[in-house]
């Protein structure tokens, strides 16, 4: 796809997925959305890419939907007519929130100003949250006659707990960075200077992991959100052995025995499957 909203890089492993409408606070249009899941789609099937970072063009990193946009597509539409599919691809809607949180790869937003409404969710749905000092989050939906979206309700409860989340959704607040990291809707805030420096560091970290390790790893996370300890421990098993059968498991050994850093290339370990 010829991006026009969006700009997706690629460098050292590491995929950098930019929301690029700046004069517009980066807010979502339909346009967006399309050009968002057919990013997803890609870095999924990018064997070489090891993490995601999400983050915003300009000093915000998104306001919301395109409230002006939205505010024309429905304005000659009768009420018993309208649908959020007169805004937004089906797919979108249906899959993009489901395909961001199931990418093999960890996800790192990186939060450089506001991130409203859809901004929150966005971030919400990946994996590590990385914010500037200067960053804000609001659930704002309330406030134009919407309810979370992007598989926020969700996630949203997971990470800062229900009453919080009640708390959020309803009233639409708006939080800095540090009352955000307080309830640990974001893992660290950092000065603006820093912030590009800091999730890229981690970004590398994780990039220097063994790939299969990673998934089945982020795999087993979050399936025991919904799981018991029976079900995870059958699952650590089976991985575990996948694991032990892929190339990185050999190399991380004898790393650690030649007290060297060890180079995992992900070798039998996207493919490797926990039923074999």
């Amino acid at each position: 796809m010829n991006y026009q909203t969006i700009i997706l890089e690629k460098a050292e492993g590491i995929a950098t997925l930019t929301l690029d409408r700046p004069e517009v606070g980066n807010a979502l249009n339909s346009r967006m959305g399309d050009e968002l899941l057919d990013a997803f789609e890609a870095v999924g099937s990018d064997d070489e890419c090891r993490a995601l970072v999400v983050t915003g063009a300009g000093n915000v990193f998104s306001s919301g939907i395109d409230i002006g946009e939205t505010s024309v597509k429905l304005k000659n539409v009768k009420s018993e007519e309208k649908s959020m599919e007169i805004l937004f691809d089906k797919k979108f809607l249906d899959e993009s929130p489901v395909a961001l949180r199931r990418l093999k790869q960890p996800t790192i937003a990186c939060i450089n100003g506001a991130a409203i409404g859809f901004g929150c969710t966005l971030s919400l749905a990946c994996d590590i949250r990385i914010a500037s000092e200067k960053a804000q989050f609001s659930m704002a939906f309330v406030r134009v006659g919407f309810i979370p979206e992007f598989g926020s309700t969700y996630s949203l409860p997971r990470v800062v707990g229900i009453a919080k989340a009640c708390e959020l959704a309803f009233t639409g607040k708006t939080l800095s960075a540090r009352e955000a990291a307080e309830i640990g809707l974001v893992n660290q805030t950092v000065s603006a200077d820093l912030l590009k420096k800091v999730t890229y560091e981690l970004a590398q970290s994780i990039a220097a992991g063994s790939p299969a390790a990673i998934r089945f790893a982020k795999t087993g996370l979050y399936q025991a959100l919904n799981a018991d300890i029976r079900m995870q421990v059958q699952f650590e098993n089976l991985a575990l052995n996948a694991c032990v059968r892929s190339k990185d498991v050999e190399e991380g050994l004898n790393a650690f025995l030649e007290r060297r850093k060890p180079v995992f290339r992900g070798e039998q370990g996207w493919g490797t499957s926990m039923n074999k």
